[in-house]
């Protein structure tokens, strides 16, 4: 008998007993589901029917995790609109490019630093750039901060990323797993993400005044039923066109959020948000092996520095170019220096392709630490900026640009 019923409650006891300990230190409850997960696992200890290795609902708790994403991106899509992201389109455009410029030129030349071959540069690289919209999400949720003017530019950057998320696990499982990648392959599937996205979103939008009547539910259990059956399909079929299906969960959410049911949808989820969100970054936590991480300690130390700097930077120079003030700037860099998702798929396909060993717990002890600064340093962000400013003269610049501005 493989108890996989009691296995799953005991997780849910040891996420609960998280959340209390971090609601009794007021710190963000994030780094201490992760913490808690990387406490068990199969490395854990076991007593008869107490089993912490989770090894039989290993895959179950996987399972509960991704649709955690699914309702943390759908959540964060419902607090924004469609409407404001297709205004946005120019800035986002250039915001994410400064993003990804910045953060992939850092990795690669760190990868070319540490000595390793060009395959693993290549890895490593992706394990720096791509942010975690799951921790993300969970940030700006918990911390009020969907409606502030740099949340536009933040999901910007978050759906820019995942267009060269696209291009560039293509290019780069080409080269590890076959040593070849076609070009035209290549294109065409980063041609196809982006037509995806963008019909989605404008299609999307024509169609709400019939959302809207076809929504028209009565019974919360069937209007939730249309709901999770759209989420799911679209996110399942995003991810069969080599798209993040955490993107397609977005993207439902951008729609749905210019429907007149927008606000009893919020209100219907948010305790499958919270639940299955929670359940993400405790299976997360399950897959590290604290054991394992000693190796790559200074690696990750220094890999963190850098994308903090490169973080910094970029959300000054991406919020510059969108006019947004030098305070709302920092928040964006500030708010997704998290990692995450994306960088343990990089860490598999590292593994799949028999690439050096160092990259697994690099990954994981550069994302923990990461996903524990993050949510830290958003919400210590006014206290960062005014730390920063009188040495830079953020602010001072700002005000000196903004007096031209007006004068002419």
């Amino acid at each position: 008998m493989d108890h996989i019923v009691l296995e799953i409650g005991l997780a849910i006891l040891l996420v609960a007993l998280a959340g209390v300990i971090s609601a009794k230190l007021k710190f963000s409850v994030i780094p201490f589901y992760i913490l808690v997960g990387m406490a068990v696992g199969p490395h854990a200890v076991h007593w008869g029917y107490l089993d912490f290795r989770f090894i039989n609902s290993a895959e179950l708790i996987d399972f509960f995790g991704r649709v955690g994403v699914l309702f943390l991106l759908l959540y964060l899509g419902l607090e924004f609109s469609v409407g404001r992201l297709i205004k946005s389109g120019k800035s986002i455009v250039v915001g994410g490019s400064i993003y990804i410029g910045i953060n992939f030129t850092i990795g690669l030349l760190f990868g070319f630093m540490t000595g390793l071959p060009l395959a693993e540069v290549l890895i490593i690289a992706g394990i720096t750039t791509i942010s975690s919209s799951a921790i993300v999400a969970k940030v700006l949720v918990d911390l009020k901060r969907t409606a502030n003017q740099e949340t536009e530019m933040i999901l910007g950057i978050i759906m820019f990323e995942d267009v060269f998320l696209a291009l560039y696990i293509s290019i780069v499982s080409g080269l590890v797993l076959s040593s070849s990648s076609s070009l035209g392959g290549v294109l065409l599937s980063a041609l196809i993400a982006l037509v995806f996205m963008l019909g989605i979103l404008i299609v999307g939008r024509k169609l709400v005044p019939n959302l809207d009547r076809w929504l028209d539910i009565r019974s919360n259990e069937q209007f939730l039923l249309v709901i999770f059956a759209s989420l799911f399909l679209i996110a399942g079929f995003a991810e069969t066109i080599h798209v993040a299906e955490a993107i397609g969960a977005l993207l439902v959410g951008l729609v749905l959020a210019e429907t007149k049911h927008a606000h009893r949808i919020e209100k219907l989820i948010l305790p499958f948000r919270d639940f299955f969100g929670a359940l993400f970054f405790f299976s997360f936590g399950l897959t590290i092996n604290p054991m394992e991480l000693g190796g790559a300690v200074w690696m990750a130390l220094i890999a963190v520095v850098l994308t903090l700097i490169g973080n910094f930077a970029a959300g000054m120079l991406a919020g510059r170019s969108s006019g947004i003030p030098p305070y709302a700037s920092a928040k964006i860099g500030l708010t997704i220096v998290a990692r995450g998702e994306f960088s343990i798929i990089m860490a598999n396909l590292a593994l799949a392709g028999g690439l050096a060993g160092i990259l697994q717990p690099f990954a994981a002890l550069y994302v923990l630490i990461l996903a524990i600064l993050g949510p830290l340093l958003t919400k210590e962000s006014k206290r960062v900026y005014r730390l920063l400013d009188p040495i830079f003269g953020f602010s001072d610049r700002y005000e000196r640009k903004h007096a031209q501005e007006t004068t002419t």
